[in-house]
C-alpha cells in the first residue's frame, strides 16, 4: 500500500488529480494506493509554512507517508529563494521520517510560453542540488503542446489558459505515476476526471463523481504517454 501527500494549490487539486494519479498507480501496480491532500487555492508554499505549518510537519512526521508530492504556485510564481528555503524545509521534515520528496514542475500559463524555461530550471536546480526526485510536469506539457495542438478536444489547459483541463491532468497524473511506479498507464486507462462546469466559473464543481469522470480519446492519450516517455 503506497501513501502519497500533495501539498500545493489549485493546480494540484483541479480535476481531483490526486484521486485520478491514485487510480493509475493502482491500475499499474495491481497494488493499493492512498492519498491525502493539502492544497488551497492560490497559496504558496510559503503560505502553508506558515500559516498552515502545524499542517504540514502534522501530516508529514506522523502520516507515514510513501511520498510527499511538493507543488509551488506557479502563476506568478513566487521569488526564487522563497521557493528554495521552503521547498528545503519540507524536504528536511520528509528525510526525518523516510518519505520520498517529489518536486512538482509547474507549466506555463497559455499566454506565456516563454516562462516555462524558468520554471524548468528553478524546479531542476532544486531537485538536483537537494538530490531528490523531479516529476518534469512542465517539460512534457511542453512537448505534448504541440503535439495536441490540431486535435480536437485535446487542450491540456482549462478555458482560464493557467489550470488543467481534464487532458490536462490526465498528463499530470501519467507523469506522477511514471515517476512513483517507473510504469505508464495501461493501454485501456483512459479514464480522465473533469469537475467544472460547462460554461460556468470552475469553482463551481460537479457534486457527484460519477457526473466528472470522462473518457478521453486513445490517441490523445497515446500522445501523452509519448511525450512522458522521452528521456
Amino acid at each position: 500500500m503506497k501513501k502519497i501527500l500533495f501539498i500545493g494549490n489549485s493546480h494540484t487539486y483541479m480535476n481531483d488529480m490526486p484521486e485520478l494519479a491514485r487510480r493509475m498507480i493502482e491500475d499499474v501496480t495491481g497494488e493499493g494506493c492512498e492519498v491525502f491532500m493539502l492544497a488551497y487555492s492560490a497559496r504558496p508554499l510559503k503560505w502553508h509554512l506558515e500559516e498552515e505549518y502545524f499542517a504540514v510537519r502534522f501530516n508529514i512526521l506522523h502520516g507515514g507517508y510513501d511520498y510527499c508530492v511538493i507543488q509551488e504556485q506557479a502563476h506568478p510564481m513566487p521569488l526564487e529563494q522563497d521557493t528554495i528555503t521552503c521547498v528545503n524545509r519540507i524536504i528536511k521534515l520528509c528525510r526525518q521520517v523516510g518519505t520520498v520528496p517529489i518536486i512538482f514542475e509547474t507549466w506555463a500559463e497559455k499566454a506565456k510560453p516563454e516562462n516555462q524555461a524558468k520554471m524548468n530550471q528553478r524546479y531542476r536546480a532544486i531537485a538536483e542540488k537537494q538530490g531528490v526526485t523531479l516529476a518534469p510536469i512542465g517539460e512534457v506539457w511542453e512537448r505534448a503542446l504541440n503535439l495536441l495542438s490540431d486535435m480536437p478536444k485535446a487542450d491540456l489547459y482549462y478555458r482560464d489558459g493557467a489550470h488543467a483541463s481534464a487532458v490536462g491532468d490526465y498528463l499530470v497524473a501519467t507523469v506522477l505515476t511514471k515517476v512513483i511506479t517507473g510504469k505508464l498507464p495501461k493501454e485501456d486507462f483512459l479514464t480522465a476526471f473533469d469537475f467544472s462546469l460547462p460554461d460556468d466559473e470552475w469553482l463551481h464543481v460537479k457534486e457527484n463523481v460519477d457526473e466528472e469522470t470522462i473518457c478521453l480519446p486513445k490517441e490523445v492519450v497515446q500522445v501523452i504517454k509519448d511525450c512522458v516517455n522521452v528521456e
